[in-house]
């Protein structure tokens, strides 16, 4: 049996009352009080997460930029230094080994993201693909010259690093206000979403990105692993007169649903393709060639993600089945639950194609629930 693994913060949530569980061979916190007030606190104030889980990897070398090209799905070789980009490694067969964001850090330096399941999944696509030629061209050749040794070195750094998240609607008071933080390299409120700014901590390195997974403005903060427990105090201070709480994954989880946003194992898979998930526009499909490119597509009859909305307090959940008035199933939940911000039931769930008109009722534990189709996201934040 592999032995469980914490975070730096380990005895920070035991001291808080947490409860914990397993994800992605982590014992992460799901919740410290009740769910409903942690999801509420992030939608009306702020949330702190742990999410030092995430596995990081750093890409440096000259030819950095046409490897990532080659490697994932989007084109990243034209993001410009401080910004930030979602994007999808895929494998040969056009399925999605994980979702990543990846930071450029400078001209031949960035930094990846990635699920802490996929970890080992990220690691290995990475290394294999410095071995894969590709018609990215790199700029330490020729035009013609083929990236097959490029000068590039793939390292992960996951056990180096802590990563804390702060969202919500006074995310940027409370960060702004933590002490320790000095020579902050973009000055706060202009900061735009998906970019990032150094800065340090207690005279070491901090990486302040204005990224998140709730749907809420927000920031996550990449810390010495030696540095987390400090600053996450630091944190809870900054935020002790802003209504900031600790939230766990509960909370995380119908955040992210209510945002639309996809989760590893639920809404992506190796044998999901990346149109099928509503995501066909983070391929850049007018590159010369990227692994998963000539199998990016699906059939014309592959299941689509699409949102549904149901009355009631009745919510399907991940598995359940999705079906038509004479009970033919027709698609599947991935993710579902009763919106706490909504006040009805909201899931993603896969369907065929043809049943996105007719229609729809989710089956829960035998009961026909109507239900409708509704565009992702369910919630956008207020401006």
């Amino acid at each position: 049996m592999t032995e469980a693994r914490y975070t730096p913060l380990r005895e920070r949530h035991e001291s808080l009352g947490a409860s914990f569980t397993d994800f992605g061979g982590w014992q992460m916190p799901v919740r410290y009080t009740s769910d409903l007030a942690e999801h509420h606190a992030v939608r009306e104030a702020a949330g702190l997460f742990d999410i030092s889980h995430m596995a990081e990897f750093t890409i440096e070398g000259p030819d950095a930029a046409a490897y990532l090209d080659h490697a994932l799905a989007g084109r990243l070789s034209t993001m410009a230094v401080g910004k930030a980009k979602y994007s999808l490694i895929l494998t040969e067969d056009g399925g999605i080994v994980d979702d990543v964001v990846v930071y450029r850090l400078g001209e031949g330096r960035f930094l990846i993201i990635s699920n802490a399941g996929n970890r080992d999944a990220v690691a290995a696509a990475l290394g294999d693909r410095l071995r894969l030629p590709s018609v990215a061209q790199p700029v330490s050749s020729s035009p013609s010259a083929p990236l097959d040794d490029p000068q590039v070195k793939v390292e992960d750094v996951s056990d180096d690093y802590a990563l804390i998240a702060v969202q919500g609607p006074a995310s940027e008071q409370i960060v702004s206000a933590i002490e320790g933080i000095t020579e902050v390299g973009t000055p706060w409120g202009e900061q735009k979403y998906y970019a990032w700014a150094d800065a340090f901590f207690l005279g070491h390195p901090l990486l302040i990105a204005r990224t998140g997974y709730t749907g809420e403005d927000g920031f996550e903060l990449l810390v010495r692993a030696d540095d987390a427990a400090t600053l996450w105090d630091a944190v809870l201070g900054a935020g002790s007169v802003h209504g900031l709480v600790p939230a766990g994954l509960a909370a995380r989880d119908t955040l992210r649903l209510e945002a639309g946003m996809p989760l590893y194992g639920h809404e992506l898979s190796l044998d999901t393709k990346p149109s099928q998930a509503g995501l066909g526009r983070v391929v850049a499909s007018d590159k010369d060639d990227f692994v998963g490119k000539d199998a990016a597509l699906p059939a014309d009859d592959a299941r689509v993600l699409v949102g549904l909305t149901a009355d009631g307090r009745r919510a399907g959940r991940a598995g359940y089945a999705v079906v038509t008035e004479d009970g033919t199933a027709v698609g599947e939940i991935t993710s579902g639950a009763l919106s706490p911000t909504l006040g009805h039931p909201i899931a993603m769930a896969y369907i065929d194609p043809a049943a996105q008109t007719m229609p729809l009722f989710l089956d829960v534990r035998g009961t026909k629930i109507p239900a409708t189709v509704a565009a992702l996201p369910f919630y956008r934040r207020k401006k």
